[in-house]
């Protein structure tokens, strides 16, 4: 088979139409994302949360989302991918309904949390359908078309930020009015599944039970997602410790006890580490790069940042086939490329000292992470057919626990703590006056008493700053330098750990797409 009919052609008649649909489902994904993280200061005035509150509120969409993926792809080679899509646009639904229910101060926080947890569930189911249904339709360029499937989300994004800006920044429209432009694609998405027929896993069609699925998993993949649950239980849940370890204890038994012992493959559970990675320098850099692009230059130009890195993702993950093709890229090789790229691009943000430099600095960044996600999942696809729908949706509910639990938390607890040790060196005494008194924590780190967030907001704020709030201000934008070379060693780790998985390959004669049969005479 040629490389063109590889690239163009599905292995059923209506393999384009569902691509496309699952493209619209993410899409409508984004767009409410972006239309939702816009519209939290206008909670925050009509409701008078606190941004702690805010926070809790927003961290509902990636709880919700690891539940929808893990759980929907678990079930989805049992069900069929037609019911998890009724379930998804149905939840997108009552999400919007539920959220709308917030209305007074006293139901706000409940109706919010609550829209925002159905919301990122059903984000979630569709990407436990999604990812799986395109790897199963294009068995033979699952890297290109599942690159294709995720330019949806960027394309989202840059959709949501812009009717954000219009509709709220210009138009101060009520947020209830934008919230409700979301729907619009996912009625779309669901018009275009309506009555299609989606062919199941080979996995599935063999007829494998989920212990079988679960076998390339084992002890050493659950290793990784228990972990997490631990984090979760302990954090957003706000269990003890000890109560986050016995839960995890319990799931860890529960899937030894499911495919009797079984280890797991080593490769798969490197992989299941490194999209955790992933998560936290791709999704949790997302997540604070605005607030940093913003403090830097203005607020303006942040959202113009954003945009650009997200135009540059959306056009160039329809490239990763011309790509592989012409350079002579595995998909692997494709990941240690993208690695580098974000290393330098992220040591380039941090020193940015011009609009100019910011745009060839995230640039280059946003060229490195286009690719992350979807070749991951591909790899995966490629390598461990006999899992079916369930690693693949692991892998991505791995990747955001991991982005809510340690990409976001983590780079918050840099910016407090790199500001708040630059302060205290170059104005000791301005420190000891906005500090608060209760520390940052981040995992096993010391412990960082931060600047106060209202006093930062004063000297931003002020029209005619003081010399101790230039300082403040100062040392907040050392704290976003630092930070973002801080983040750079993430992907510098993920390119060693990619470098050592494409001599793996190399060793036994170069990466290749296994058949069910052949994935069952490796293992």
């Amino acid at each position: 088979m040629s490389n063109e009919q590889v690239s163009n052609q599905g292995n059923v008649p209506n393999a384009n139409r569902l691509l496309w649909a699952g493209f619209m489902a993410i899409f409508a994904a984004g767009v409410g994302f972006a239309i939702r993280g816009g519209i939290f200061d206008n909670w925050g005035k009509e409701f008078g949360f606190t941004a702690t509150q805010l926070g809790a509120i927003g961290g509902a969409g990636f709880t919700g989302f690891c539940f929808g993926i893990i759980i929907g792809g678990v079930v989805a080679d049992k069900i069929g991918y037609g019911k998890l899509v009724i379930a998804a646009f149905a939840c997108h639904v009552i999400s919007a309904f539920v959220t709308f229910g917030a209305t007074t101060p006293q139901n706000a926080y409940q109706m919010l949390t609550w829209g925002m947890f159905i919301f990122a569930f059903a984000n979630g189911t569709l990407e436990a359908v999604a990812n799986p249904l395109v790897a199963t339709l294009f068995p033979q360029n699952r890297t290109h078309y599942l690159n294709i499937l995720h330019a949806s989300w960027p394309a989202g994004l840059v959709a949501g930020s812009v009717l954000g800006w219009i509709l709220d920044d210009k138009m101060e429209l009520n947020w209830k009015i934008q919230l409700a432009l979301y729907l619009i694609p996912t009625v779309g998405y669901g018009l275009m599944f309506l009555g299609q027929k989606m062919p199941k896993s080979e996995a599935s069609e063999k007829g494998a039970k989920l212990s079988e699925m679960l076998k390339d998993v084992g002890l050493l993949g659950a290793l990784v997602v228990c972990y997490l649950v631990s984090l979760f239980c302990a954090g957003p849940l706000g269990l003890p410790q000890s109560v986050g370890y016995g839960v995890a204890g319990a799931l860890l038994v529960a899937v030894g006890v499911m495919t009797k012992g079984s280890l797991g493959s080593i490769l798969l559970f490197i992989l299941f580490i490194t999209h955790a990675m992933i998560g936290a320098v791709e999704l949790g850099t997302d997540g604070w790069i605005q607030n940093i692009t913003g403090n830097l230059f203005t607020s303006e130009q942040g959202k113009w940042l954003f945009i650009w890195t997200s135009v540059i993702m959306f056009s160039l993950r329809f490239c990763a086939h011309w790509i592989e093709k012409n350079l002579k890229l595995s998909p692997v090789g494709l990941l240690v490329v993208c690695s580098i790229l974000a290393v330098v691009g992220l040591r380039l943000a941090s020193g940015m000292q011009s609009f100019a430099m910011a745009l060839i600095a995230l640039g280059i960044y946003a060229v490195g992470k286009t690719f992350f996600w979807p070749t991951m999942l591909a790899v995966v696809s490629d390598r461990y057919p006999r899992t079916g729908a369930v690693a693949i949706s692991i892998m991505g509910g791995i990747g955001m626990l991991s982005a809510g639990l340690i990409g976001g938390p983590g780079l918050g607890y840099s910016k407090d703590r790199y500001a708040a040790e630059t302060l205290q060196q170059t104005n000791a005494a301005v420190y000891q006056t906005v500090k608060v008194a209760e520390p940052s924590k981040f995992l096993f780190l010391a412990p960082v008493n931060a600047i106060d967030g209202k006093k930062l907001a004063e000297a931003k704020e002020s029209k005619a700053p003081s010399a101790d709030q230039k300082a403040i201000v100062a040392a907040d934008q050392t704290g976003d330098r630092k930070t973002l070379l801080a983040d750079s060693y993430i992907p510098l780790v993920m390119a060693i750990i990619f470098i050592a998985i494409l001599l793996y390959f190399r060793s036994i004669g170069g990466y290749k797409v296994l058949t069910l049969a052949e994935s069952e005479k490796t293992s």
